[in-house]
């Protein structure tokens, strides 16, 4: 059940029932040729919404406005500071704390998001807060790399594309018909979590916005499979961290 679309009451008596919460967190960016701009919000809301109804419990209004300053030169790219995210998150929390939530679970869509995330839930107590991105979990790997093996670089990723591509439309490639350049290992971990330039910088090295990732390898039905097993992975272990929270 949506926070947003349920009564108080409903409310009320959903948190006696399963004191926690998922709270999906993503982003409004560029996501390449064939990707949307909400790609990342729409990926973390559709599946906290799918493991939602699996473990029983409510899921909040997606947190899409996130730092993504490296996007700020592809149109469309909504960036905002770092220090604003977090001090939203921290004040969402401090009200779902109010109301009995023993447990907020994180469920994140993109990768700039989790630095603030962890340094905000370092200082929020009371509560706990479980953070996790939907790629975590070893089912959703196996079959990323099992459908596009390196070709999911690092963004605008086939994966994601196929999620919104089952759940929203399928865009013509493009741009994104030819494969980019692939990522060296050393790349790759010197940028995870979104570790890139500024944005003209970002745009010179990645003028069609994919980053290592070739985009037209996704189809929907490949969407639907990693839908539904981030979905049961993300039931799983909110209901383990439930546990944990003494609420369970």
């Amino acid at each position: 059940m949506r926070l947003d679309q349920a009564t108080w009451q409903e409310v009320e008596a959903r948190i006696a029932e399963t004191p926690g919460i998922i709270l999906p967190a993503g982003s409004t960016e560029q996501h390449g040729p064939m990707g949307l701009i909400g790609t990342d919000s729409i990926c973390a809301e559709k599946i906290a919404g799918d493991a939602a109804e699996l473990a029983g419990c409510l899921v909040a209004p997606t947190l899409a406005y996130a730092p993504a300053p490296f996007n700020m030169a592809f149109a469309g790219t909504v960036s905002v500071s770092a220090e604003l995210f977090a001090s939203l998150f921290a004040e969402i929390v401090a009200s779902l704390r109010t109301h009995g939530f023993a447990l907020v679970y994180v469920l994140n869509g993109h990768g700039a998001n989790l630095d603030p995330l962890k340094a905000a839930a370092a200082n929020i107590e009371g509560i706990q807060i479980h953070i996790r991105s939907w790629w975590d979990f070893e089912p959703v790997n196996a079959l990323r790399q099992q459908l596009y093996g390196d070709w999911e670089g690092m963004h605008a990723t086939p994966s994601e594309i196929a999620i919104t591509q089952a759940t929203h439309r399928v865009v013509a490639p493009g741009d994104a018909a030819q494969p980019p350049e692939k990522l060296s290992p050393d790349f790759i971990a010197a940028h995870a979590g979104d570790r890139h330039g500024p944005p003209d910088e970002h745009r010179r090295q990645f003028p069609d916005g994919r980053v290592g990732s070739h985009s037209a390898l996704a189809r929907p039905e490949h969407g639907k499979a990693i839908l539904d097993a981030a979905a049961k992975a993300v039931a799983d272990d909110f209901s383990a961290a439930l546990q944990i929270s003494g609420s369970g």
